[in-house]
């Protein structure tokens, strides 16, 4: 017998508070259903409470702990009492846990705004249309005319390294340290790992940064990570290349990693950073039709919606990006979708991304990577913003913009930004990408004189002799 829904009001189920879910439940009240939401630890999930927003707000105050450090080159004098400043760690936690909580606070209020109807437990599917809750007050059983899955992934853990959350930390852990790690290992060179590693190199510990690759952010922009790894070298941070961590074991004041060719790496506090496994153990989806990869990700097309019929799937979860924007749009692409309203399909080639470290980099489109691979034709300028003159004035001696053009038609298909504030130098370029425009189009928009936005309009003045 098939469900007929009444797209005048239909009852949408999400499971998962997290961007993939908060923001299609914020879509799909606007457009008029009836939607229930299911989160068993608060509103904004892992991206809110225990990843996305601690780490970007311990981060902030990391960088500011680095310009300051770096003052004396401006001009700016300290009294010789105060002339080192020094990390406060119990209150700079603190207030990013107090920060992420509020912000949790007010996605709740913008939900019940709306009029969503909040379910604080553990779903688990009975089949594609109901969703059976586990809450302090007993069980509920919910029905749905649709279901969003965005359940979230988990820090992964090694066998030989569980961590203890003293010494031995994940990334959800960290922040219950109250003083700053002396010597602080993190193992893994990836996205969590270095921008960890910068984080609390800015704070005043000495870390050590074990790599089991040749370059720091494997994957990344080869320009970026050389830079990146050039500036931890600057700044203290020693880089383990091509080494692999098969255990981390406490000791009486510290601990020890011990590498894959049996030597030793000692520290204070150990941070591992290996990755991610998706939420999806346990919640009837494979009996539901939810067919999941080897991985144990959800598998899902274009248009967010997974093999079983009425239900979607958004965010960590779907394996797709790791990125709280990429599982917002997931959300709202499904949402759309299902409700009849005008929908693109994701296109990851226009997916912007950021890498929190001290500087950022952040990309979008494609790399040169791919072009490198022959799955593009394209042309490259690159500028250092050591000519830039507001990156004089700020002192800013570590960074480049980098546009790509298609080969012929000149029409941007990607960008690096490596610099301070990349994360919002980067938007000119994704606009450009999404929009198709040409190098000639940015390259004749107005930019502000003197600023670090003038060098992604020079960089696309250059492309226009490769035309």
């Amino acid at each position: 017998m098939t469900t007929q829904v009444d797209f005048s009001s239909p009852r949408i189920a999400i499971l998962g508070g997290g961007p993939g879910g908060y923001e299609a439940a914020m879509v799909a009240a606007s457009l008029g259903a009836k939607v229930t939401i299911i989160e068993r630890a608060g509103l904004g999930g892992s991206a809110v409470l225990t990843d996305v927003v601690p780490s970007k707000t311990l981060i902030a105050t990391a960088d500011l702990m680095t310009r300051v450090a770096e003052a004396d080159e401006l001009g700016v004098k300290f009294d010789d009492s105060a002339s080192k400043p020094h990390a406060d760690l119990k209150h700079i936690n603190d207030r990013v846990l107090n920060l992420a909580r509020g912000q949790s606070n007010d996605i709740r209020a913008g939900l019940e705004r709306l009029g969503v109807d909040i379910v604080i437990g553990s779903g688990k599917l009975l089949d594609n249309n109901t969703i059976e809750v586990l809450t302090l007050e007993g069980t509920r059983t919910i029905d749905a005319d649709a279901i969003l899955l965005a359940v979230g992934a988990h820090p992964r853990e090694l066998p030989t390294a569980k961590p203890d959350g003293e010494r031995i930390l994940n990334w959800a852990q960290i922040y219950n340290l109250d003083e700053l790690p002396e010597e602080l290992i993190v193992v893994g060179s990836g996205v969590t790992g270095a921008e960890f590693a910068s984080a609390y190199n800015g704070l005043g510990s000495k870390v050590t940064l074990i790599s089991s690759r040749d370059q720091v952010l494997p994957g990344e922009d080869t320009d970026a990570a050389k830079l990146l790894e050039g500036v931890f070298e600057r700044r203290g941070v020693r880089v383990l290349s091509r080494s692999r961590a098969s255990a981390v074991e406490r000791t009486d004041d510290g601990v020890k990693v011990t590498l894959g060719d049996g030597s030793v790496v000692t520290g204070s506090h150990c941070l591992v950073c290996v990755g991610s496994i998706p939420n999806t153990a346990g919640l009837g989806l494979e009996e539901a039709g939810v067919t999941l990869t080897e991985s144990g990700h959800i598998k899902v097309d274009g248009v967010s919606r997974t093999t079983a019929p009425n239900i979607y799937a958004a965010g960590d979860c779907t394996g797709v990006f790791a990125l709280a924007s990429v599982a917002a749009m997931q959300g709202r692409i499904a949402i759309a979708h299902f409700m009849g309203d005008g929908v693109k399909p994701l296109k990851l080639n226009q997916v912007a991304s950021n890498i929190f470290t001290s500087p950022e980099i952040a990309s979008v489109g494609v790399s040169e990577a791919d072009l490198a691979s022959g799955k593009y034709q394209g042309d490259v300028v690159m500028l250092s913003l050591l000519s830039n003159a507001r990156a004089k004035m700020r002192n800013t001696k570590d960074g480049f913009v980098k546009i790509i053009a298609r080969k012929g038609s000149g029409t941007v298909i990607g960008g690096v930004v490596v610099g301070p504030n990349a994360s919002e130098l980067i938007f000119p370029i994704s606009v450009a990408v999404t929009q198709k425009l040409h190098v000639d189009d940015v390259a004749s928009a107005f930019t502000v004189y003197p600023s670090l936005t003038g060098s992604i309009s020079e960089a696309a003045r250059r492309l226009h002799v490769h035309m």
